[in-house]
This record gives structure tokens, sequence and C-alpha cells, in this order.
């Protein structure tokens, strides 16, 4: 059971750029001194409340200052990028973390980025994802010439070639074949948990959505593995949740829902943007919920795991036991301001050194059986 910091990262939109950038290096510092073992950030091209471009970027500031951590691109929104420049990319990073990469790709989820990029498809952005993941592997498998055709992109590298002078030649990652690779879901009985049964790749269960949405992740992922002839595993899975580990039951139901607590700020913003694009689904409790009833406190307490270590070890049990074997819990990380970094910095503290070595023993001993 791998233990990681997921970020998206949201921040409120009047924060500067710089002072996040700081802000999430510092929480990645933090993570990697109490002995989590990944640090997983997102993509996004054009939010300054979801401000971050490039993972990758972000990441090389901290390869010579950690010693934990692996570092999980969550995710490069494959619509977005052309597969070749993916592939060196990635291949880099793979070489400069020595293989402390893992490669999340996904369709995108912001409305602003599929317009940006002129990729409002959400079944074409999911068959592009396939596609470059597919070409990737095949450039990192090889050496040139290259003559590799889809349905969004040719690659052709066959008359610019030197071997003497190794001109036509992609990088290949540190990690061979390849570093694993993980895709993000989000909907309820996502089609990509399918992909990645079939595709050998890891999952990323979004943390804003429901318990039964995550499980039914499992349920279509289990299903795929044993109609396909494969043994089902949990270890390539991740589940991102917001969590809030204090002291106390009552301190850490008012780090969530007090005055200023960023994990409130979080669902009202994310409760007003899903419900613009009418994707208010995704946050509901219960598919069938009317969105009167999906209020802000109905999604938090449906999505925050909060507590005493006694009382967030009880519920992560028993969240695993709805939901299925994942095998890395990923705490999402939230916005510094206020009292937040205190009330945050004690949580990951808490959950790294009281929560996790009994939840460990927890998902061992259920292994065995």
């Amino acid at each position: 059971m791998r233990l990681g910091m997921f970020m998206m990262p949201v921040h409120p939109p009047d924060r500067t750029f710089w002072s996040t950038l700081d802000e999430d290096t510092e929480k990645s510092l933090v993570a990697d001194q109490l002995g989590f073992d990944e640090v997983w950030l997102g993509e996004h091209f054009s939010a300054n409340t979801e401000p971050i471009p490039s993972a990758m970027m972000f990441f090389a500031n901290l390869v010579a200052r950690t010693k934990n951590i692996s570092f999980g691109t969550a995710v490069i929104n494959i619509p977005n990028h052309n597969p070749v420049i993916v592939a060196a990319e990635c291949a880099q990073f793979d070489h400069m973390s020595k293989g402390r990469f893992l490669m999340g790709v996904g369709p995108g989820g912001l409305v602003s980025d599929f317009e940006l990029f002129k990729n409002p498809d959400v079944h074409a952005r999911n068959r592009m994802v396939v596609e470059a993941v597919s070409m990737i592997q095949q450039i990192w498998s090889q050496d040139p010439p290259y003559d590799l055709k889809g349905e969004f992109w040719n690659i052709s590298l066959k008359d610019g070639i030197d071997a003497k002078l190794g001109i036509g030649y992609m990088p290949k990652p540190y990690q061979q074949p390849g570093p694993p690779v993980f895709i993000s879901l989000a909907s309820p009985n996502s089609s990509s948990a399918k992909t990645a049964a079939l595709k050998g790749w890891g999952m990323l269960s979004a943390n804003i959505i429901p318990t039964y949405s995550v499980a039914s992740h499992w349920t279509v992922f289990s299903e795929a593995c044993k109609a396909a002839g494969i043994k089902p595993s949990g270890d390539k899975w991740r589940v991102a949740r917001n969590m809030m580990v204090a002291k106390s039951d009552a301190e850490a139901e008012e780090r969530v829902f007090g005055e200023g607590a960023s994990n409130s700020y979080f669902y009202t913003y994310m409760r007003e943007v899903l419900n613009k694009v009418g994707m208010l689904i995704l946050l509901k409790p219960r598919a069938d919920m009317p969105d009167a009833e999906a209020t802000v406190r109905a999604i938090t307490e449906e999505c925050v795991l909060y507590g005493s270590p006694k009382t967030v070890l009880d519920k992560l049990v028993a969240f695993r036991d709805k939901v299925g074997p994942f095998g890395g819990l990923l705490m999402t990380g939230m916005d510094w301001g206020g009292k937040n970094k205190a009330w945050e910095s004690e949580s990951m503290r808490l959950l790294a050194q009281e929560v996790m070595p009994k939840f460990r023993q927890h998902a061992t001993a259920q292994a065995a059986e």
C-alpha cells in the first residue's frame, strides 16, 4: 500500500502564480521528508485556479531535492500534445529522475482547454489517448525508421537518419520497456477502466468522485480482466481522496467545514465549475440525487475522509472494503492559505506516521486471505 500526494492543484484565483508554485514545492518536500512514496500533479493550460501547464517541468525542480518520492503526471492530457513530444520529454525526465517516473495520461477535464485545443469530442479524446500511448510505446521499443499511422496522428521518420552520427534516433526511457502508464478515471463505470485492464495500465481514480463511482472502476476493471483471462490486481490502482487527520474528530471537522477551510473552498469551487458545464453527476453521492440535494456540505461529507487517526483508519478500512483493493492512496493537497498550512501539515504527518502503518497492515492481511 503506497502513500502519495495528489495536487490538481486548486488555489483561489487571486493567488499569484509564483506563490502557489513555491507552496506546492514546499508541500512536495514535506511529503518526501515524511516518507510519502509518490507525488502526482495535474496539468491545465487555461485556469489560474488550477495553474500548472507542465508537471514534468515542476518535478524537474524536485529531483535533486528529494529522496523517497516518485513523480507522477496526473495527467498528461494527451489530446493537447503531439505524441512525439510526449515520448521524448517523458524519456528525458525518466532519465533525470533515474526511473522515479510514473506516466499518468488522460483525455483532459477542463472545458476551456477543450476549446483552446479544439478537442470538444470526449469520445475522440479517449481514442486519442489510446492511439498516442501505443505510438509512444512503439517509438520507445524500436530504432528508426518510424512509419506510424493512426486516426489522429501520422508519425514518419525515414529519410533524415544517420546511424553513425546518431541522427534520427529518439531517446529511450531509463525504465525498460518504459515507465508504468496510468490512466485517469472520473466517470461512474468509466470505459477507461476496461482500457487499463486490457492494456496493462494502472488506474487513477479521481479525488472528487463519490464512493459508488470509485467502486465501479474496480468492477469494470476486474470484469474486463476476467473476460480476458487476466488475474485482476489492484497493485497499480491509485485512489485519490481529500483527507483531514487531526488529533480529535471535532478538530478535524472544524478544519474541513469551518470558516476559511480549504476543503470547503475546494468543493464549493468544484460544484460550481461542474454544475455550469452540466457535469454535476460526477460529484453527487448518489446518481439519482436531485441537484438541489447535492449541496457542498453533502458532497464534502461524501468525499472527504476526516477525523482523528483512529477514525480515519476506520474510515479508510471501510472505504477500501467498499470500493476494492487499491494499491495506492493519494491524499489531495489543498491550498495553504490562512490556517490551512498548519492543518494540512499536521494531517500529512498523522496520516504518514499514525494511520498508514496500520492501514498497510490491514491491506497486507487482506491480501494474504
